[in-house]
C-alpha cells in the first residue's frame, strides 16, 4: 500500500509535470516518434501488402520476409541502427520501422487476398476497371483486416520506443531507465503505467477509426457474424 501511495503522490508532484523532464514533454516525444514510425512504416507497408494482396502474387515471399524482420530483436536492431546513425531519432525511427512493416504488410496482403472472388467478378462485369476495382470494391471490404495490422504495428511501435532511453533518447522510457538506474523503482513504476496507458490509448484510438472507416453496410453484416462467433466460443 506504502508503495502505491508513493507511486499516486509522485503524479500529484507538480514538478512531474513541468519542464523538459516533465510528463507532457516526455508524451510528446513519445508519441511524435512512435507516430512517425508508423507513418514511415505503413507507407511501405501498405502499398505493397495491397498491391501483392490485389494480383495474388508473390505473397508467400512478402510474408516470409515480415517474418523475419519479426524474428529480429527490437534492441539488437536499435543498437545497430545507433551504432550506424548515432544519436539522434533516426536510428530510434529506423528500427521501430523495421518493426512496424511486418504486421502491416502480411494484413493487407491477407485481407486483398481474401475478398470474395465472386465480388471481384461482379466489379469486372459492372465495368469497374482494375484500379476502380480496388478502390472502391475491395479496398472498403479489406478495411477490418488492414486496421486490424496497423493497431498490432502501432501498439507494439509504442511500447517498444521505450527502449529509446537505452541510446539516450527520451519518451517515456526515461522514466524507466532513469528510475531503475538510480534504484527509484516509484518513477520506474510510473513509467511504466504511463506507457501502458498510451498503448492502450493507442489501441481505442484506432479502433475508432477502425469503426469510421469500415462502411456502414459492412459493419451491419460484420456485427451479427462476430457476435454469432462470441457466442459459439463461449458455449
Amino acid at each position: 500500500m506504502d508503495f502505491l501511495h508513493s507511486v499516486v503522490a509522485w503524479f500529484s508532484d507538480p514538478t512531474h509535470w513541468q519542464g523538459p523532464d516533465g510528463i507532457p514533454t516526455r508524451l510528446t516525444e513519445h508519441v511524435e516518434v512512435s507516430a512517425e514510425s508508423v507513418a514511415i512504416g505503413a507507407l511501405i507497408a501498405l502499398p505493397i501488402g495491397i498491391g501483392l494482396g490485389h494480383i495474388g502474387r508473390f505473397g508467400d515471399l512478402a510474408i516470409n520476409l515480415s517474418n523475419v524482420g519479426r524474428a529480429l530483436p527490437s534492441f539488437g536492431i536499435l543498437v545497430l541502427a545507433f551504432l550506424i546513425f548515432g544519436l539522434g531519432n533516426t536510428p530510434i525511427v529506423v528500427a521501430l520501422v523495421l518493426l512496424a512493416v511486418p504486421p502491416m504488410v502480411t494484413n493487407s496482403y491477407v485481407a486483398l487476398l481474401n475478398v470474395d472472388r465472386d465480388v471481384k467478378d461482379a466489379a469486372k462485369g459492372m465495368g469497374y476497371r482494375d484500379l476502380a476495382q480496388l478502390v472502391r470494391v475491395e479496398l472498403p471490404l479489406a478495411v477490418p483486416l488492414i486496421m486490424a495490422g496497423i493497431r498490432t504495428s502501432a501498439v507494439q511501435v509504442v511500447a517498444t520506443a521505450t527502449l529509446a532511453a537505452f541510446i539516450a533518447g527520451g519518451g517515456l522510457g526515461r522514466y524507466i531507465v532513469d528510475g531503475f538506474a538510480t534504484f527509484d523503482f516509484t518513477k520506474l513504476f510510473a513509467g511504466a503505467v504511463l506507457v501502458a496507458a498510451l498503448a492502450l490509448a493507442t489501441e481505442l484510438s484506432l479502433a475508432g477509426l477502425q469503426w469510421l472507416l469500415v462502411p456502414r453496410g459492412i459493419r451491419s453484416l460484420t456485427a451479427p457474424a462476430m457476435r454469432r462467433r462470441a457466442t459459439f466460443k463461449t458455449a
